[in-house]
């Protein structure tokens, strides 16, 4: 009886872990409001109008930051970059929407490591011998990879992993809601990117808006339609999904669509008629653009010098 029990208990605490991040990003953040964090709209703030290339240098300073030093300089910048939210379109909705998409990226990704993380891990990452266990699980569970035990080490060591994750996607939106996806070609054309290269990530920064507005209609159209109605509150998320799944075809099949207009309009436009890019209106790199690289190039550096004191420890990562 005991082991039914704790077979139960195990599953209701593996199905929070998975459940919790999608609950979050379903019921509070929904598919409009990814649509939201994932498109340019134009504005007048510090964001808009800094060079494209410079917004690249900083997720890419963020990254090197946040990977080389201890996990609260990662859970810093996060929280920073989010309230800096407040400055763009609509501020006070990208603040919310970044609120409920940082806690489900560290919920989903402490769950992803604090059951499959090794003791011996656990050791070298927080540098203690004592593990206080939380919840052991079933043996079969370990089909799944998952350690013996659930800890509170790992839990925290989880938690730890997640702010960097964290701050590299939240400082990245900023350069997807700010910056136009011709701007972007034209500062990665700059710095010597392979134009096939560019032209991906184009058509990516392109596609994923479409993605979520596709998908949004279809789900919507199904609520419409009377799924989930009468049903309580609680459960919309459950419904959500279950719409998000039914949508995923008319999706794709609208995609597909949508890659002849991008096709056309590549050719229209000449892309790559010729090895030298021309640009109509260029975007040049002013003062701010100039002090804020010096910043961004500082920062990188004062971490790489804290790291090589010993002020700053990165934590092992694991597969």
């Amino acid at each position: 009886m005991n082991y039914i029990m704790d077979s139960i208990i195990s599953w209701f605490i593996f199905l929070f872990g998975v459940a919790a991040p999608f609950y979050l990003i379903l019921g509070a953040i929904g598919i409009g409001g990814f649509r939201e964090i994932t498109k340019y709209e134009a504005h007048d703030s510090f964001y808009y109008r800094l060079n494209p290339a410079i917004k690249i240098v900083f997720s890419v300073a963020v990254m090197i930051i946040a990977s080389m030093m201890i996990w609260w300089i990662g859970a810093v910048l996060a929280l920073g970059i989010l309230a800096s939210y407040a400055s763009l379109k609509n501020g006070r909705r990208k603040v919310f929407i970044g609120s409920m998409f940082l806690i489900s990226i560290i919920i989903g990704t402490t769950w992803s490591y604090a059951p499959l993380t090794p003791p011996s891990i656990l050791f070298e990452a927080l540098r203690s011998q004592n593990l206080l266990n939380l919840w052991k699980w079933p043996s079969y569970f370990a089909v799944m990879g998952y350690q013996p035990y659930l800890t509170l080490q790992g839990l925290i060591y989880g938690m730890q992993i997640s702010f960097r994750f964290a701050a590299v996607t939240i400082a990245a939106l900023i350069l997807v809601m700010t910056t136009t996806p011709s701007q972007i070609l034209k500062a990665l054309h700059k710095l010597r990117i392979p134009d096939p290269i560019v032209f991906s990530l184009m058509v990516a920064m392109k596609s994923v808006p479409m993605v979520f507005q596709s998908l949004d209609a279809s789900v919507k159209m199904q609520m419409l339609r009377g799924l989930g109605s009468g049903r309580r509150k609680f459960l919309k998320p459950i419904f959500l999904l279950i719409a998000g799944i039914s949508a995923i075809v008319p999706t794709i099949v609208h995609l597909m669509r949508g890659a002849k207009d991008i096709a056309i309009s590549a050719d229209t436009r000449g892309f790559r008629a010729y090895n030298h890019r021309t640009y109509f209106v260029d975007i040049p790199m002013t003062r701010t653009d100039y002090y804020m690289l010096a910043v961004f190039l500082a920062g990188v550096g004062v971490a790489g010098i804290m790291l090589a004191l010993g002020f700053g420890r990165a934590i092992p990562y694991i597969s």
